[in-house]
């Protein structure tokens, strides 16, 4: 089936970028199906081939700028791809082994926690063609188990069934496994695909310079960052999180780190009000960590995003002791690397503060940025040396 698109459509198209919106389309066909493959041109030149889907605003999702078949070879390329990628740059055995556009195939994301995989679907393409892919996972990584557990926002948007459980054999409800030599656990009923891995490298950075702090993890989940600090040396490491579930899980992770008691606090609650009493009641920190989910969905909320950061970092800068270490995060792919930037500054200022930049970070290599597709770059990590401008 062919698709023409505008004469005047947006050079991000013609640059590479897969995401072709239903306004930059010339004609659709009567007979095309959701979910079908179609072939793009523009001004008679050929340019992609990739799934189509009536209901969604991004119609299109190139999969290719080549004449290929969409097949079982197809997706067994594309999955060895991603897996030579990820040996040559990830030295563990867990890493995300797919990053959706950015490994060639829109919707689909894979984590490998050691031998099981957690597979998530965000698109009715990618839905369609299930059993390839799933066929390509078990040719070449030869898995104890795959999960599936889709996004339901997008199952409804996408228009497909949303599905959580074992799709192939099957595996623990809480998945153990290792990152810089530290246990962690991956939990299938939690968040995403049950742990983020995306800030390994951060957190790696953090822990080479928390030798005997006190620190604060807030929006801790289930301890990555907090149980890297704990490995670098620190005196004890206070852990927020508003879940009960994820609490628990970072209870079981301490004991299997061996992890006295005493090196460690947990309060279950909401982030925000507790940094919030944390600097009503002069509690002070060594190192502060605030790494928050998601605060904007949409660009509609864009706003309410930027006054949710600059108070989370201006509390996180009030309660950090002089000379002290702040560790800041935004996995906002809507907030931009200059706009959270310049959230930070109206904080600092707010604050009189000042800030010295010892690493600025973001998603690990796993979680691929390609510059072309610039909703691939989400995640944006800032370590800073926090004074008092009255030192100065």
């Amino acid at each position: 089936m062919v698709i023409n698109l505008n004469k005047n459509i947006k050079s991000r198209i013609l640059n590479g970028h897969p995401w072709i919106y239903k306004n930059e389309i010339k004609n659709i066909p009567n007979n095309v199906t959701k979910g079908e493959i179609v072939d793009v041109f523009h001004e008679n030149n050929f340019l992609g081939r990739g799934y189509y889907n009536e209901d969604s605003l991004i119609t299109i999702r190139l999969l290719t700028r080549k004449n290929h078949k969409i097949d079982q070879d197809f997706f067994d390329n594309k999955i060895e791809k991603a897996l030579k990628y990820r040996k040559r740059f990830i030295n563990d055995n867990s890493f995300r082994l797919f990053f959706s556009e950015s490994d060639g195939i829109p919707g689909l994301i894979v984590d490998k926690f050691e031998d099981y995989l957690v597979m998530q679907i965000n698109t009715f393409g990618a839905y369609e063609y299930k059993d390839l892919i799933l066929n390509s996972l078990i040719k070449f990584l030869g898995p104890k188990g795959i999960f599936e557990k889709d996004d339901e926002r997008s199952a409804k948007i996408e228009g497909f069934t949303c599905i959580e459980g074992w799709v192939y054999k099957k595996g623990p409800e809480i998945i153990p496994f290792q990152i810089d030599g530290i246990n962690f656990f991956s939990d299938t009923k939690g968040q995403k695909t049950g742990f983020f891995l995306d800030q390994r490298i951060n957190a790696k950075k953090v822990m080479e310079i928390s030798e005997n702090l006190d620190a604060l993890d807030a929006f801790s989940y289930t301890g990555n960052f907090g149980l890297h600090v704990l490995k670098g040396g620190a005196k004890k490491v206070t852990f927020i999180d508003y879940s009960e579930r994820a609490l628990n899980i970072l209870e079981n992770t301490l004991k299997a780190n061996s992890i006295d008691s005493s090196k460690y606090e947990i309060i279950n609650g909401n982030s925000f009000d507790i940094l919030k009493m944390f600097d009503e009641t002069s509690r002070y920190f060594d190192m502060t960590i605030i790494d928050p989910p998601s605060l904007a969905k949409s660009r509609k909320s864009k706003k309410n995003a930027f006054r949710g950061y600059k108070e989370l970092n201006l509390r996180a800068m009030k309660i950090t002791k002089n000379n002290g270490i702040l560790v800041t995060s935004s996995c906002t792919q809507i907030i931009f690397d200059e706009e959270f930037s310049r959230i930070i500054f109206e904080a600092m200022e707010d604050t009189h503060k000042i800030l010295k930049l010892v690493h600025k970070g973001y998603q690990s290599p796993d979680h691929p940025i390609q510059k072309n597709i610039f909703e691939t770059e989400y995640l944006k990590n800032y370590i800073f040396l926090v004074d008092d401008k009255n030192n100065y």
